[in-house]
């Protein structure tokens, strides 16, 4: 069966890349626009779309992907996925939205795909944007391409070092307003008496000091995008103001009774539990649901399996250059293997000493495991002092069985005199305090005898 000429010419005269296929996944027409963006050197005509787009053998539900079109057989209406396809560039994120075509019988028989790069995320190593191609890594991606172009307020949950100023710059390239201003505030480190002045603004004259008429971060975004990051940081007595702003669209200055309009797109992030803290009384709730319009979870760096292969590429391209430096199968084989609680950023930092590690083109496990071992932080230990009097504890002395820790402290101390030779300086170093700290201990004890000072 043919589609109708007219078809195939009315999605020619379209700007975005679209394509005809029937319901035995063959491609029957190609648009200019697709031909320019994801085939220029070969027709795609006659060939099937998933081994076009994905160098499959067989339909994308029968090699682990969603299949928009047997979507669409199930729910008879249009249906919208993210794909990782092959294209001239490499593989790249594309939405697509497919439409089902009834034939000369009534019956679905054709499908159109509009196809939109969404080019601020790769599935392989590239220069810049987000990176990955983990299940939960596309997970996160497909809520942002659903809330991209929309106007709702989107808040990004999740660890620290995940990325969340990364996604919110996604959400604003791929929206209407990417070409309008991007503007983000730490809101953790505004104090509380400058908050309302620098969020929105102040007029010559408001506080001692304001010599002169401000405009604010709002007017600043203006047309696009403000990011709060760390909204969870907002003092409470301020949150009412952000919440105004949220619900009428409308602010004024500092100092002044004109109120302005703003035309922005909210976005906010926390690492913080904001379903605690409005549960503590620590955050308003009727802030907290304005704000959360859109939620989306950015997954921790140990939850993306096999993404750390692909990010530590290009991170060590961004760290290093101008140096050209690669890293060996063993050594992404030891990176690999992190649990990386700080995240993306704790892998950026360690492929940063790695190849501060590194004197020659190849960094290997060995300059991987010298970064870690040298940037490993004490999760947890005891401070050196306390493990050092631990150590030298009579055995089966113990905090639960000698309540008085001064006195726990004493008797650890007289057995490590006891059984020190050297000097003063060298216990000190060895119990991981200073030698004064030493020598004012020792006063408090009446011992008969004391390392010699030198």
């Amino acid at each position: 069966m043919k589609p109708l000429p007219e078809l195939a010419a009315f999605l020619e005269s379209l700007p975005e890349p679209h394509i005809l296929f029937d319901a035995k996944y063959r491609i029957l027409s190609a648009n200019a626009a697709y031909r320019r963006e994801h085939s220029p050197d070969r027709s795609v005509i006659g060939r099937h779309c998933y081994e076009v787009s994905h160098h499959f053998a067989v339909p994308c539900d029968q090699a682990g992907e969603s299949c928009p079109m047997a979507q669409s057989l199930r729910s008879g209406q249009r249906e919208r996925v993210l794909h990782l396809h092959h294209t001239p560039k490499g593989e790249e994120y594309v939405n697509i939205e497919l439409s089902p075509l009834p034939g000369p019988d009534g019956e679905t028989a054709f499908f159109v795909e509009k196809m939109e790069l969404l080019g601020v995320a790769h599935g392989e190593p590239a220069h810049q944007g987000l990176i990955g191609r983990s299940e939960a890594f596309q997970g996160m991606l497909r809520l942002v391409a659903r809330a991209a172009n929309s106007r709702a307020t989107v808040l990004l949950l999740g660890e620290s070092g995940t990325g969340k100023e990364l996604v919110a710059r996604a959400l604003h390239e791929a929206s209407p307003r990417a070409a309008k201003p991007l503007v983000a505030v730490d809101c953790s480190s505004l104090p509380e008496t400058l908050f309302e002045s620098e969020i929105f603004g102040h007029e010559r004259g408001a506080f001692t000091g304001a010599n002169a008429a401000k405009a604010g971060l709002v007017e600043a975004a203006s047309g696009g995008t403000l990011f709060l990051d760390e909204v969870g940081d907002i003092p409470l007595s301020l949150q009412v103001k952000l919440l105004r702003l949220l619900e009428t669209g409308t602010y004024r200055r500092v100092g002044s009774t004109l109120l302005r309009h703003a035309d922005i797109r909210v976005v906010s992030a926390t690492h913080r539990d904001l379903d605690q803290m409005v549960a503590d009384g620590r955050f308003r709730e009727d802030l907290y649901y304005r704000l959360s319009t859109f939620p989306i979870r950015l997954p921790s760096l140990r939850d993306r399996t096999g993404d750390v292969r692909l990010l530590a590429p290009s991170l060590l391209e961004r760290v290093a250059a101008p140096r050209h430096l690669q890293l060996s199968a063993s050594a992404l084989k030891l990176l690999d293997a992190q649990t990386f609680p700080g995240n993306v950023r704790e892998l950026r930092n360690l492929l940063e000493r790695s190849a501060l590690l590194c004197d020659g083109d190849l960094i290997e496990a060995e300059h991987v495991q010298q970064a870690i071992d040298t940037g490993r932080r004490p999760t947890g230990a005891p401070r050196q002092a306390d493990m050092s009097l631990a150590l030298t504890l009579p055995a089966g002395a113990g905090a639960e069985s000698v309540p008085d820790f001064k006195a726990l402290e004493r008797t650890a101390l007289r057995a490590a005199l006891a059984a020190h030779t050297g000097t003063r300086a060298e216990l000190a170093f060895k119990m991981g305090i200073s030698e004064r700290s030493l020598y004012r201990k020792i006063k408090g004890l009446d011992f008969p005898c004391t390392p010699p000072a030198a």
